[in-house]
């Protein structure tokens, strides 16, 4: 930005006093100063804008996976359900009833876990700070040995020993 010393301002000034004339400077000034109080108001309406299509564009990806998560589960119960049904129909015809092998194996199931935690990991840092607190979810991760002392039975306060 431009840097405008107290010299600089006092220069500027005299040169404006003899162009303008002593007569029309105090209205050129405050002419000067409503234009540059118009333009931070219009910066701050810009900027206040954009954090807000921000926000709603987060709570949109926050509304969208929610769906996706909501569909997931909708259909493992669904699955299981039909399984379960499955079950007591072959029980009540007396039949024996094969459940489908699952094709998962040992690593799969490894790495479906280790996805789950990526997966999980990004969603909730893609949510914003101020709906974690509005909806009491965690905000920061808390250590194991600062959540042992945290809920410690018989400590009293968070001062130090001495």
């Amino acid at each position: 930005m431009i840097d405008l010393g107290l010299s600089k301002l006092a220069i500027i000034g005299v040169v404006a006093l003899v162009v303008i004339g002593p007569e029309k400077l105090p209205k050129v000034a405050r002419m000067a100063g409503t234009l540059y109080g118009r333009a931070q108001r219009y910066l701050a309406d810009v900027k206040s804008e954009v954090s807000r299509e921000i926000e709603l564009d987060e709570l949109r990806n926050l509304h969208k996976e929610m769906a996706e998560s909501a569909q997931s589960i909708k259909e493992e119960v669904e699955h299981t359900v039909a399984t379960n049904v499955g079950e007591v129909e072959a029980a009540w015809r007396g039949d024996t009833y094969t459940a489908p092998t699952p094709s998962a194996t040992v690593s799969d199931m490894e790495r479906k876990a280790r996805d789950f935690r990526r997966k999980k990991l990004v969603r909730s840092s893609s949510i914003p700070a101020w709906y974690k607190q509005r909806t009491g979810m965690k905000t920061h991760v808390m250590s194991g040995a600062a959540r042992v002392r945290k809920y410690r039975p018989g400590v009293k306060s968070n001062t130090s020993f001495f």
